[in-house]
Parts: structure tokens; sequence; C-alpha cells
């Protein structure tokens, strides 16, 4: 089954007339973006948009031999044109299964937004999944085949992929390429990485793909240390990092403090930026943790359980420091360390970078900095990928 992809972009393509926002400014050329609409085997067409006809000429194909149009979702402004020969589009109920002369099925899947998503088996059986901008699949039942292919909304709503992966309808095979791509995320190399890291990938529009075809799925990093200074924004892009994965296990390692209502405020804005799915432990524990099998962790913070662990061995008194503490430190990083080695999970975790800013004016401040810089080179050492957060902007410091 071959897919030809005429867009990839949102339905207001990509730049949006008149946004004057950086990633419009930067959209020329291939990175340019029309409304997506899919032609499959030359005999369906999923999404009419403006130019298709033009778009499919440009790819190589012709929309004479499409049978049936269906779309996905309501297109707002003009009416679109129907190209001559074209038959009227229209959307298929929620459930039904529509065989086409050509030999497809195409069956409707429910959308938790206005729209339908697509699922088309060619006669050879290989299936593909198309999600309309901004859906997620109402229902998926559990046991299921994966999808050879799904095209979705990847930028938009993560958490489809989350949902997909979660019954096994996106498995470790399943091509799943981002379409309906707007001025969200900047594109070109910064667009590649984020949806690497959900296993995904786009392409150019008139590209044509083979469903069922082998294709190298991005690799998802199995271990990431993303480091960063105050308010950088380094928490956002760890969270970014496995948000289309269900069932993540988020370890808060400051805990709750009684009566402060600064800190309060920030746990409150973690907690409401996490997907419902995802669950939440307290705990400084990190060991156990790691070297069980289970969904991804996200460990916010390194700095905060370095903390606990110099309290836990005295080192902010010198003398206690001198006589036993910085030995039983070295023993519980050495630990935490071999653990993040030998872990079997995935794992995402935040620090903070140390050294850059005022030298700490106290010994124990200054005893801080040093085990933390030294903590995190050890943590890094053991990640397949390292990320440096400045003013919101990741920068890849080991891929």
């Amino acid at each position: 089954m071959e897919v030809t992809l005429l867009g990839t972009g949102s339905p207001a393509g990509l730049p949006q007339p008149d946004c004057p926002c950086a990633a419009c400014a930067a959209a020329r050329g291939s990175r340019a973006r029309a409304a997506t609409a899919l032609l499959i085997d030359g005999a369906l067409l999923l999404d009419l948009t403006p130019g298709a006809a033009l778009a499919a000429a440009r790819a190589g194909h012709s929309l004479v031999g499409v049978r049936q149009v269906l779309l996905t979702h309501p297109h707002d402004g003009p009416a679109v044109e129907l190209p001559a020969g074209l038959p009227s589009a229209g959307r298929v109920p929620d459930g039904r299964v529509l065989t086409l002369i050509s030999g497809h099925r195409v069956r409707a899947v429910a959308m938790d937004h206005p729209g339908t998503g697509y699922e088309v088996s060619s006669p050879e059986g290989d299936r593909l999944l198309y999600l309309p901008p901004g859906g997620a699949p109402a229902g998926v039942a559990e046991g299921r085949a994966a999808y050879e292919m799904v095209v979705a909304d990847v930028v938009g709503r993560p958490d489809a992929i989350a949902r997909l992966r979660a019954v096994g309808a996106i498995g470790a095979t399943t091509d799943v390429i981002a379409v309906h791509i707007g001025h969200e995320v900047p594109g070109g190399p910064e667009l590649d990485r984020r949806l690497a890291a959900a296993g995904a990938r786009t392409v150019p529009d008139g590209t044509t793909l083979v469903v069922g075809e082998y294709h190298a799925v991005p690799d998802v990093p199995r271990r990431t240390l993303v480091t960063g200074g105050a308010r950088s924004g380094k928490s956002l892009e760890a969270e970014r990092r496995l948000e289309t994965f269900p069932g993540v296990l988020y370890v808060a390692t400051g805990g709750t403090r009684q009566g402060d209502e600064e800190w309060a405020a920030r746990v409150d804005l973690h907690r409401d930026r996490r997907p419902g799915s995802w669950r939440t432990a307290e705990t400084c524990d990190l060991v156990p943790l790691l070297a069980e099998d289970g969904p991804p962790l996200l460990i916010d913070c390194l700095s905060l359980w370095l903390t606990d662990a110099m309290d836990q061995v005295g080192a902010w008194d010198d003398a206690q420091w001198r006589e036993s503490g910085e030995t039983a430190l070295r023993k519980k990083v050495t630990e935490l360390v071999t653990a993040v080695r030998e872990t079997p999970r995935t794992l995402v975790a935040v620090t903070n970078e140390a050294g850059s800013g005022v030298v700490p004016a106290t010994a124990s401040g200054r005893r801080f900095r040093d085990e933390l810089g030294r903590l995190n080179a050890a943590f890094a050492a053991e990640c397949e990928q390292v990320l440096l957060v400045v003013a919101g902007q990741p920068l890849v410091l080991r891929s």
C-alpha cells in the first residue's frame, strides 16, 4: 500500500498566512507545508485540500483514479473547489466499514475531538491509521495487532500516541509519521529531535511511503539527562521526552514542604502539566525504582536527591564531613550511578547545572556545588543522551 503525503501541515498550512512568528518566518522552501492530505494507492484521498490536484502532479501522481474522498475534520474557511472527475467528499459514520472497489477497507474510528479517524487496510492486509488534527482515539480495544503505519498529530496530541502504545496499537516496528504540523514548534533539527524522542518522524510534502516496508524507527534514548539553570525550561523539556509514552512514573525528589506556599505553587504547576495517565512518587529512594522493570521513569531532580543524601550523611558539618560524611556520600552516589547503568527502564532525569553562577559564600555551599558537579558528570556518563537547556532551547551535548 503506497501513501503519498500531498501535504503534512496544519489546516492553515505552514507558514500561516500573515503570521509574523519565527517558525513561520523560517518555513520556506522544503520547510513549507501545505495542509495535510493523503493519497492512498491512487484510489483513496483522505482530506480534500486546496491545490490537491497540483500537489499530486508534483509528486508524480494523478487524482484521475480516485474512487473515494473522505474528510477527517471540519474544514473552516471558504469551500474547497472539487477537482474535475473526483467524487464528492464525505465522512464515514464512527464504527462503520467502507469497502472500496479497489479492495481497500476503511473503518471510521471515533475521536475525542471533532473529526473522524480512518483505519485503512490494503487488499494484502497492511494497516494504516490516520488521525485528524487535534484528535486522539476515543477508545482503542486492547489486544489488536500493531499498525504498520500511524499518521497523526504527534506534536499537538502526544497523548494519542501514548494511548495507542498502551494498547499495543503502536509497536516497536510501527512507522509513526507526524503530520498537521503548524508553527507551535520550530522546524528543522528541533522538530526532528522532538519527534525522534517520541519514536516518530516527519517527511516533506509529496513524499510517497510504502506501508509495511521496513524503515528504521527513530531510536528513543533509553537514558537521558537534562541539565540547565534555574527556570531554563529543563523540567518541561524532560516531560516532553516522555509525553508519548503511557504510565510514566514521575519521581519527585523534593517531597512536600508544610507551610511553604511558593513551593506548593511550583508543585501544583508541575502536576497540572503532566498527562493524566502518569503516576507520581515522592521519594529519594531511587535505587530500588531503577532496579525494577516497569514503565519509564522521570526523575526531577538530582540536585534535591543530593540535598537529601547530604542531609543523611551529615555533610553540612565540616568535622563530620571529614570524618565520615565524604566517604558515605561517595558510596551513595556510586550506588545510584551503578543503578542507572544497570536499569532496564527508560529513564529521563533532571538536574541543575552547577558552577556557572556566583561562588557560594560558605564552605557547605561550595561543597554542595562541587558534589553536584561530580554527580552530574558521573550520571551523564551513563546516559545515551545529555541535553543542556538554555532560555528554553535544548542543546544536545551527547546523542
